[in-house]
């Protein structure tokens, strides 16, 4: 017993030990930044903007065509127009849950 005790002592020591010497190592290393390279213009971009003019909008919608409806009304599905979506599926119904 007091041999394992005097070896997890032991171990302990070691490991406060290595911990302290890598800290020591880190702290006496000077601190490096990397630096960009400067920017460098292209040729001639004194005179091109730099940007794109943003495009004036009025917050409308276009009225170039007008919307549809998903569902065409009956009049006109008996005249020949066809649903832009298909069918929506049945429910599925299950069994009524039991009363407690």
């Amino acid at each position: 017993m007091k041999r394992d005790l005097v070896l997890a002592g032991l171990m302990i020591a070691a490991g406060l030990t290595i911990s302290a010497v890598s800290f020591a190592e880190l702290a006496s290393q000077p601190k490096l930044a990397q630096a960009t390279q400067p920017l460098q213009s292209t040729p001639g971009a004194e005179t091109k903007p730099s940007a794109p003019a943003e495009p004036g909008t009025t917050g409308a919608r276009p009225r170039e065509l007008a919307p549809e409806p998903a569902r065409p009304d009956p009049e006109a599905q008996s005249s020949g127009a066809t649903p832009a979506l298909p069918p929506a599926p049945a429910e599925k119904t299950g069994d009524p849950i039991p009363a407690k």
